[in-house]
């Protein structure tokens, strides 16, 4: 899986990309994060610069999640900032929430299904954490058998992508740095959601040098 950076070091460097070089969201002077569509930033229907404008405005006592009337809830998960929807949102077509969270490089819908791997097998994407080759191992070693694993593992850690977009901006005469932006379509489970899937889209930019290395 890509690496991801820190929350805080992800929004400076968003911060210095939006003052740096003209963006979609930027380039409206009349740009309201209130118009943006919290099922479009889900679906991934943004860009990246779009999406950080919006993320950038949730929070705070003047916050668009203020006046969404979104109510914030408290959750076990420090990597998650969580949210009640006064009404349900569709997502996939088939799935309804009125729970959404937001990571420090996207925004997620929390759906009540127990297993993502249905949901993840629609959308083309696999587990990059599926632990079946491992058990598989084991049991043909004839150390443990499948049920025996089975029973030690009560959680199934799922954890998935598919890159929707993937763009490298390299630095322009005069420039001292460029992007690479990557789009992505995600879906998880966490242990602090048992019983629920994380449904959404990752939007991440990574500052690099003039060879695309990262900063």
């Amino acid at each position: 899986m890509p690496r991801v950076m820190p929350a805080r070091a992800l929004f400076l460097a968003a911060a210095l990309m939006l003052m740096a070089r003209p963006a979609h969201a930027q380039d409206n002077e009349d740009f309201d994060p209130a118009d943006v569509s919290i099922v479009d930033a889900i679906n991934c229907h943004l860009d990246a610069p779009t999406y950080n404008g919006f993320a950038f405005s949730v929070g705070g006592d003047d916050g668009e999640a203020r006046r969404r009337h979104w109510r914030k809830v408290a959750t076990g998960n420090a990597f998650l900032d969580e949210y009640e929807l006064p009404e349900p949102i569709a997502v996939t077509g088939t799935y309804t929430t009125r729970r959404i969270a937001f990571s420090s490089t996207g925004v997620l819908a929390i759906l009540d299904l127990s297993d993502p791997a249905p949901l993840a097998k629609a959308e083309g994407i696999a587990n990059a954490a599926d632990p079946e080759p491992l058990i598989a191992e084991i049991v043909a070693s004839g150390k443990a058998t499948r049920a025996a694993i089975e029973a030690d593992l009560p959680f199934r850690k799922f954890l998935g992508e598919r890159v929707m977009v993937d763009v490298t901006e390299l630095p322009a005469d005069g420039e001292s740095f460029g992007a690479h932006t990557t789009i992505a379509r995600t879906i998880s489970n966490v242990t602090t959601h048992r019983g629920k899937t994380l449904y959404g889209c990752s939007y991440r930019i990574e500052l690099i040098d003039k060879e695309g290395k990262p900063l």
